[in-house]
């Protein structure tokens, strides 16, 4: 284990991260409250089992050719940073930087924002809790986890395979339950309603939206590969895994679903586990379900925690953003300016903040550079053919190109259904700008 030579420490971060650890992120990361609320959203939208499994799985299929993608990329560039350093390589460092801005500004901060809102509203379902203790626990959540993680990427590793295990093991004792105890048959294309359409297209591409929403965070073990003990064998491996298994878990849970209630149902709820389980089991069982939304939420948060000050501290090692960024604790080896100030922001934007907003802001910014990155492959696969790729992608070229046209897709109708939300995401793109050229120039001045 080497010293990065570009490092402006001569600390550097442990590499502490073997694939069941890297997995455990993944699928922690990525499985929030998306699986327990949005079945109802989805079943507004399409009438019939088939469809809804359909675009599961179609969401899981773009998910993976997204990870496949970043598997390529990150066997060829196996350091911390991630999707940050993949830009940088293929466009430069501008784009780089501003997705860092963006990450730390909006896009990793809100959805932790997000997630910690979520976090509150369903533990104040738990405990009697006013509004303003909600949102008060949401930003101490922040900062408990965010203290775990300083203390050094072990702690923060052990309590995320511990969240992703309860979690799994949740949502499979949900799953085998309604399997095993549902009475009503599976029809996969019988029409919900006497003038209820068997599919729509513009029902699918929403649907398809709030989906791929459900599968976000699958990139971000991107961002710590370089704490990982084989990175270059192990982040594609982990990547294809992690993000294989949520596509399982989502599909076979569905089924679960509709083995106990009507597509009716379904869209009338918004707690569909919860309503699963209390037809089998009664109250209690139903009220159950809001402990296991606050443990799936935990892992969530935990590993965006732990993810996003690899980027900010990998971006400070290349002279690209603020070289206190690159400050590694002596004792814990993490980067602990970077933690507590993405902690300290996440928390303001927590308290301040409604899901729905955070939501909003987030999911526009972060799928423009979700398709820059993955682009990246066919860019570097055309101007450097020659570079070292231990991981070579299946199906190229049609892998990236697929992604990449989802991502336009998403983009676009965002641009059209919510321009308030976008403007505010290019505006945070857009602030990054001078902030880049400002910091250049003083890094030029203190290299002359």
């Amino acid at each position: 284990m080497s010293k990065d030579a570009t490092a402006p420490s001569s600390l550097y971060l442990r590499q502490e991260i073997t694939l069941p650890d890297a997995v455990a992120i993944v699928v922690g990361t990525t499985i929030g409250s998306g699986i327990f609320l949005l079945p109802s959203f989805i079943a507004a939208q399409l009438s019939s089992l088939g469809a809804v499994l359909v675009v599961w799985i179609a969401g899981g299929i773009l998910t993976i050719c997204g990870a496949l993608s970043l598997a390529e990329l990150g066997s060829m560039f196996p350091g911390s940073g991630g999707v940050c350093v993949y830009l940088q390589r293929a466009y430069g460092p501008l784009p780089a930087f501003l997705y860092a801005w963006s990450l730390l500004l909006m896009i990793h901060s809100g959805s932790i924002a997000a997630l910690a809102v979520a976090f509150g509203l369903y533990a104040g379902q738990i405990l009697p809790l006013s509004p303003l203790q909600e949102k008060l626990l949401s930003a101490a959540c922040i900062l408990a986890l965010t203290s775990i993680s300083c203390l050094g990427i072990r702690g923060g590793k052990l309590l995320q395979n511990a969240v992703a295990t309860a979690k799994i093991a949740g949502l499979a004792a949900i799953i085998v339950l309604a399997c095993a105890r549902g009475s009503r048959p599976i029809h996969l294309f019988q029409v919900a309603g006497s003038n209820a359409n068997l599919f729509s297209l513009g029902g699918f591409g929403v649907a398809l939206i709030a989906v791929l929403w459900a599968y976000e965070g699958w990139h971000v073990i991107s961002f710590v590969a370089g704490e990982m003990k084989k990175p270059k064998l192990d982040l594609p491996r982990s990547l294809f895994y992690g993000t294989t298994i949520v596509m399982l878990i989502y599909v076979i849970a569905n089924l679960g679903y509709y083995h106990v209630l009507t597509h009716s149902e379904i869209q009338d709820s918004n707690a569909v586990a919860a309503l699963t389980m209390r037809r089998l089991f009664g109250p209690v069982a139903g009220a159950s379900i809001s402990v296991l939304i606050v443990v799936s939420l935990l892992g969530s948060l935990n590993g965006l925690v732990i993810t996003g000050p690899r980027v900010y501290y990998a971006m400070a090692r290349s002279d690209h953003s603020p070289r206190a960024f690159s400050l590694i604790d002596e004792r814990y080896r993490t980067p602990m300016l970077a933690l507590i100030i993405q902690g300290m922001w996440a928390a303001v934007l927590a308290v301040s903040g409604t899901y729905q907003q955070l939501f909003t802001d987030v999911i526009f910014t972060a799928w423009i550079f979700y398709g820059l990155a993955v682009a990246g492959v066919l860019v570097l696969r055309r101007t450097q053919p020659r570079l070292q790729r231990p991981f070579m992608m299946p199906g190229y070229p049609w892998v990236p190109i697929l992604f990449c046209t989802a991502a336009l897709g998403l983009v676009l109708s965002t641009v059209l259904g919510s321009p308030g939300g976008a403007s505010i995401g290019v505006g945070f793109i857009l602030a990054g700008v001078p902030m880049y050229f400002i910091l250049a120039r003083r890094h030029r001045r203190a290299a002359t």
